[in-house]
């Protein structure tokens, strides 16, 4: 006599379809990925147009219906669809979005970022592609999940499929308020982020928020002479990296009076793997104090991410005027931008040093989200990822980096589950050249939300 339960039947089915379905997914994938949707590029507005066009064809292949391709302000086109399951089922809104990040060079790449190439990697097979893994494999999994179960969904399921998440989903807000009804759900799964390893799931419960200043510093009106000046007069630039440097402790830390840091998970991250991910040269030393997961995840970090100045190349004699840099800044989970603003502001306004002028400008902020991963959705979330990784449970997971539209679906859908899940691993370089997407991880993608609405479908807690 058998000893399988029906839930393991349906686990070995369900696993069986995903493979099955494998090659076709695949295809999907590649024609994704071929379309050049870089929202960031006005000239290929085109593209993200005719890559919404081609996610809503093959939502309307999968018999949902009212498949539309909506947008707002002149915003980038999402597309919102719909398919009903049994009655009384709950309602899963799955998300990703079409867009992509800039290739950026074509040398850097070792084939064509907008041509799908498979290759060995030092962790198995991948693809590799702009949008291969960020996030158009996001949208083939949320297909995939759905094209198993055919017209015996277990759940209500809604995609909604974004177009400008890559340069801040600025019209997003104004989206969801428009189709607020038709994006309600009961459990929302955000297939934006990464796992923690590979053979290893993670549910993403934490992610820094975001602003960027610019800051400009001004200590004469036009250049003069070096040497009839220099010794009397600051430069600029002198006086700007003296004001940048006032932003961290001989430590690290960022020395900015009143941001907020917090406890991060108790999760090792070795130091060999730390160096090999990062990218890390042999003998750097790490900056600030505290775990390698609180410095990553939970507490905040600063970079200068650009530098207006002149050249050394053809530099003259004279004493720079003016001096601009782009700062970076992390805040942690617990704080928001309006406070974090403040706190740089006024840091920057104690430390100008000499009298310099100082101008600094926020050109962009994302708030930081703490997410609460307790509840039904969530044991059966993990339930599934440990089904798809043959017993391996997932980490709750921290992002150092920010996904600030997840705190807008947190608060216009504050009932809502909201899950944070991805396909992305620590090589898939995302945003950078050579992105790729890992091939067995994606089967395990799809069949773990294909479980995940199986689970909900039975009572979410399975």
């Amino acid at each position: 006599m058998s000893t399988d339960s029906p839930a393991d039947d349906q686990t070995s089915d369900l696993r069986a379809r995903v493979q099955d379905l494998l090659p076709g997914l695949r295809a999907d994938l590649e024609d994704l990925v071929r379309i050049e949707s870089v929202s960031a590029d006005p000239a290929r507005a085109g593209e993200v147009r005719r890559s919404a066009e081609a996610v809503a064809t093959l939502l309307r292949a999968e018999d949902f219906d009212r498949v539309d391709v909506v947008s707002v302000d002149d915003g980038a086109p999402a597309v919102i669809a719909h398919k009903a399951g049994p009655a009384g089922a709950p309602t899963v809104l799955l998300y990703a979005h079409h867009d992509v990040q800039p290739e950026n060079d074509h040398a850097d790449w070792d084939s064509p970022p907008f041509e799908p190439t498979e290759r060995d990697s030092p962790t198995g097979r991948r693809l590799f592609a702009r949008g291969a893994a960020d996030d158009k494999a996001g949208i083939v999994a949320h297909l995939g999940a759905a094209r198993v179960f055919g017209a015996e969904l277990p759940v209500n399921l809604t995609v909604f499929v974004e177009g400008e998440e890559e340069v801040g989903s600025e019209t997003l807000p104004a989206l969801l308020a428009e189709h607020r009804e038709r994006l309600a759900a009961d459990v929302i799964v955000i297939a934006d982020s990464g796992n923690w390893d590979v053979g290893v799931p993670a549910l993403t419960t934490s992610l820094r928020g975001l602003v960027r200043m610019d800051v400009t510093v001004r200590t004469l009106t036009h250049a003069v002479h070096s040497g009839m000046w220099g010794g009397l007069v600051p430069d600029a630039l002198m006086a700007l990296t003296r004001l940048l440097a006032s932003l961290h402790d001989d430590e690290g830390n960022v020395a900015v009076a009143g941001l907020h840091a917090g406890p991060a998970a108790d999760v090792d991250y070795p130091e060999e793997r730390l160096r090999a991910e990062s990218g890390a040269t042999a003998d750097v030393h790490w900056i600030g104090s505290g775990s390698a997961v609180e410095r990553l995840w939970t507490k905040p970090s600063l970079s200068i991410t650009g530098l207006d100045a002149p050249k050394v190349e053809g530099a003259s004699n004279t004493l720079v005027p003016a001096a601009r840099a782009r700062i970076s800044m992390r805040i942690a989970p617990g704080d928001t931008t309006a406070s974090a603003v403040t706190a740089l502001r006024s840091h920057l306004e104690q430390h100008v040093p000499w009298g310099a002028t100082l101008d600094a400008v926020v050109t962009d902020t994302g708030e930081a989200t703490q997410i609460d991963a307790s509840g039904p959705a969530y044991d059966a979330a993990r339930e599934a990822f440990a089904e798809a990784w043959d017993g391996t449970r997932p980490v709750d997971m921290g992002v150092g980096g920010s996904i600030p539209f997840i705190a807008e679906f947190l608060e216009t859908f504050p009932q809502a589950s909201v899950l944070v899940t991805g396909v992305e691993d620590p090589d898939t370089r995302a945003h950078g050249a050579n992105e790729g997407l890992h091939l067995a991880e994606f089967e395990r993608v799809v069949l773990a939300e294909a479980l995940l609405l199986a689970r909900l479908g039975r009572g979410a807690g399975g």
